[in-house]
Parts: structure tokens; C-alpha cells; sequence
């Protein structure tokens, strides 16, 4: 009797073994997990494709903030296999914190451009947006705004803009610091502060909202926030009415442009399948639904873009390296600061 309770314990010990694990560690083998700023309902039908093409499930953990502290705090630990989030001022936070390692991948190399790639190969865009100026249709008769415009006395009074600080703005800015230098950019946002018809306030959709109601001509917001109001924000809709997409360009330039990017983690307990999802993302059915599901650019050429942003123009993207613009943020911060922009 004492052996077979010795049989059994040692198998109920075992079992418990088990249970910690190997069968952990096989119900992790066919996974992925994903940490994302992307509410996952806007993204869950992505990753559902993703599943069904190559059987590996996609575990999402969504936040607004704070995730790449949380990465951190994990360390070793950490389950998170791959950081979607957007931004460059997120991305290069993320690279930073010392949370990521280089992207090795052939299929990334080629068709992602190298202005949407990190040198050191720490992340790679997804998908483009770009920071447009929502314009009145009654009232500002041009076709085409440069950004350095936006400081000419005639828009006195007539702009509204959220937080100089804000990410997308200081993505904006720093781009600005980047091709012109900080006396220049520095007189460029004393001229645009000069033209606000408020304080900085809000969120890009507000400055549709103000432009509609006649507060301000001009408001800046990304190209996708106009899009949602017109096609599935039905008590935004008069504010899209109202307005007008511009695709503004730097001088002898292009139009600036944010990105949707992928970091592989450095502790990435699931790589093999995390490649098999930075690989994927990058395919023609993953670019095909980001399109269409976030309304942004795909970064894989020859993918056509939503209907609705189609009707914005032809995107012509300012060639300069989002690399680079992620080096001159601080500066960019530093002089909103300076000239008081949010004052």
C-alpha cells in the first residue's frame, strides 16, 4: 500500500510538473504575443488573418500608455513578443528603454523602404500617416498650403492646433528642426503661434470641429482622423462636411509623415513566430487591411489606399528619413517650450 501511495504521489508530482511546465510551454509554442497602443478591436481582424493563414494565435494585451515601462519592469519575464505602436516619438522611446533587438529579416529589407526603417534595423513601419491641415471650404479658396506658410501673417488668427507637445505635433516640429535647423524652426513657431486663433487644446478632431464652427480656417490633425469622422463617426460627420483635407508639402519637399511601426522585443520568448507576424505584417493581405481598417498608408508599394483617403490627392511623402526627425525631437520639445507655444 505504502508503494503505491509513493506511485502515486511521485505521478501527482509529476502532473504538477507537467502542469507548470511543458504544457505551458507547448500552449506558447503556436503563439504570438502581441503588446500594442492600437485599440484591439481595430486590429483584431488583422491578427484573426494572420491566424487563419498560419495557424499561430495572436494573444494582444492593449494599453493607452506605459507600455514600454512595463516591458521593462518584465524583464526576462516579460511575455511580450512583439510592441505595435505608432508615433516615431513612441518607437524611439521603445528603443530607448533598451526593451528591443535588431529585425533580421530579408522580406522587411525590401519592401520597406529605408526612410521608414531604423538604421540598426530596431523597427520598421507598418503603415503611414501623414499631418495635413484641415481647412474650411467656404473660406480658404487655395488648393495648396506649404507647411512653412502656416507662419505667414495672413493666417492670423485663423489656425487651431492641439499641444506643441503633443506627439504628432512634435513629430511635426521636429521634422521642421531637422531640415531647417533651430534658429530657423525656432522663427517658424513664433510665426505659426503669431497665427493661433486660441490656446493649443484638444485633439485633432476638435480642430475639424472649430474650423467647422468658424473659430479658425486651418486646423492640423492626421490624415485618418478626418476620414473616420466622414465614414463612421455619424455625430462628427458635420465637422467633415465643413472641411477640406489639404496634403500640405515642405517647401521643394514632400508631405510629413508618421508611422504605425513594429518592434521585435529583446526577450521575445515566442521569435520564430514573431518573424512569422513582422514578415506577414509587411505582406500584401496585411497592408490591405491596415488600409482599409485605419485608414492609413501602406508602406508596401503598389497597395492601393482606402477610398477616402485616395480622395485627399496624391500623397507625395517627404523623402527625409524618420530616422532622423526622431533625432531632432528634443529639440523640436525644447524650442515649443521657449517660444511659449501652449502659453
Amino acid at each position: 500500500m505504502s508503494g503505491f501511495r509513493t506511485i502515486a504521489a511521485r505521478s501527482a508530482a509529476l502532473v504538477c510538473l507537467l502542469s507548470l511546465g511543458a504544457p505551458q510551454a507547448l500552449a506558447q509554442s503556436g503563439d504570438v504575443n502581441v503588446y500594442t497602443y492600437r485599440e484591439t478591436k481595430l486590429i483584431q481582424p488583422l491578427f484573426e488573418a494572420f491566424t487563419k493563414e498560419t495557424g499561430v494565435k495572436v494573444n494582444v494585451t492593449s494599453a493607452s500608455s506605459g507600455l514600454e515601462q512595463r516591458i521593462k519592469a518584465e524583464g526576462k519575464d516579460s511575455p511580450a513578443d512583439i510592441l505595435l505602436t505608432v508615433d516615431i516619438g513612441r518607437i524611439d522611446d521603445a528603443v530607448k528603454a533598451e526593451i528591443t533587438q535588431p529585425i533580421e529579416s530579408a522580406t522587411i529589407d525590401k519592401v520597406v523602404p529605408a526612410q521608414y526603417r531604423d538604421p540598426d534595423k530596431h523597427w520598421h513601419g507598418i503603415s503611414m500617416r501623414a499631418r495635413v491641415f484641415y481647412v474650411s471650404k467656404e473660406r480658404v479658396k487655395q488648393d495648396a498650403i506649404t507647411y512653412e506658410e502656416l507662419a505667414d501673417p495672413k493666417w492670423k488668427g485663423k489656425v487651431c492646433i492641439r499641444s506643441g507637445q503633443h506627439i504628432y505635433n512634435n513629430a511635426l516640429f521636429a521634422a521642421y528642426v531637422a531640415r531647417y535647423g533651430d534658429a530657423k524652426a525656432e522663427d517658424w513657431l513664433k510665426g505659426v503661434k503669431a497665427n493661433l486663433a486660441q490656446k493649443p487644446s484638444g485633439g485633432d478632431r476638435e480642430t475639424a470641429r472649430d474650423v467647422a464652427a468658424g473659430k479658425c480656417d486651418i486646423g492640423i490633425g492626421n490624415t485618418y482622423y478626418w476620414a473616420l469622422m466622414n465614414d463612421k463617426e455619424t455625430d462628427k460627420k458635420p465637422w467633415a462636411e465643413a472641411t477640406k483635407v489639404i496634403l500640405p508639402t515642405f517647401a521643394g519637399g514632400g508631405t510629413h509623415v508618421n508611422l504605425s511601426a513594429v518592434l521585435l522585443m529583446k526577450n521575445a520568448p515566442n521569435k520564430a513566430n514573431a518573424m512569422k507576424l513582422i514578415d506577414w505584417l509587411a505582406g500584401e493581405t496585411a497592408q490591405k487591411i491596415y488600409a482599409d481598417i485605419n485608414y492609413e498608408y501602406p508602406v508596401r508599394a503598389g497597395i492601393a489606399v482606402n477610398p477616402t483617403i485616395a480622395g485627399y490627392g496624391k500623397l507625395n511623402a517627404d523623402p527625409m528619413p524618420l530616422a532622423k526627425i526622431a533625432a531632432s525631437r528634443k529639440a523640436a520639445s525644447t524650442l515649443v517650450d521657449k517660444v511659449g507655444f501652449d502659453n
